[in-house]
């Protein structure tokens, strides 16, 4: 059990550190052009220097909601993580990590939403580049999100051993 217990928490870390750097890094969309790659992110625009964003007025919305819910979910996986480490000392078997379970599913549902939009909105219409595919902070996001799906689960169940 308590080797269980630290595989979970070695891999809600790696999922927070995760979440980090790819709501951080600008390398959701990579494209090439005249000199060189190109790479968008969820702040700024970034080939040999990083600029604000170009995004039109009706994808603006789209944009926000996916920083916003990025955002949330950072939030709600570390505080599913202080929620671990404080349930794991003072409650009694059997109610240990249910609320930890719950935080965390709302950190993947967070992921989802955000992820989804910016695959809807955002997936191939980068400016001034040619041939656009998705960088390592889009695959880095769907990785958390499936980390976070099954580390929320594993604490559901673990609430009862």
């Amino acid at each position: 059990m308590l080797v269980l217990l630290a595989g979970i928490f070695v891999v809600h870390i790696a999922t927070v550190i995760m979440l980090f750097v790819s709501t951080i890094a600008n390398v959701w969309m990579v494209g090439s052009y005249n000199f060189g790659t190109i790479s968008t992110g969820l702040w700024l625009l970034c080939n040999k220097t990083c600029t604000q964003l170009p995004v039109s007025s009706r994808d603006e919305a789209s944009l926000k909601a996916v920083q916003a819910f990025m955002i949330l979910s950072i939030i709600f996986s570390v505080v599913a993580l202080v929620l671990f480490i404080i349930q794991l000392f003072t409650l009694e078997k059997g109610k240990r990590f249910y609320m930890t379970g719950a935080v965390m599913l709302v950190c993947w549902m967070c992921i989802l939403i955000a992820v989804s939009i910016y695959t809807a909105r955002f997936t191939g219409t980068m400016v001034y580049s040619t041939n656009p595919h998705h960088g390592y902070c889009f695959i880095l996001a769907w990785i958390c999100f499936c980390f976070s799906f099954i580390i929320g689960i594993l604490y559901l169940v673990l609430r009862k051993k």
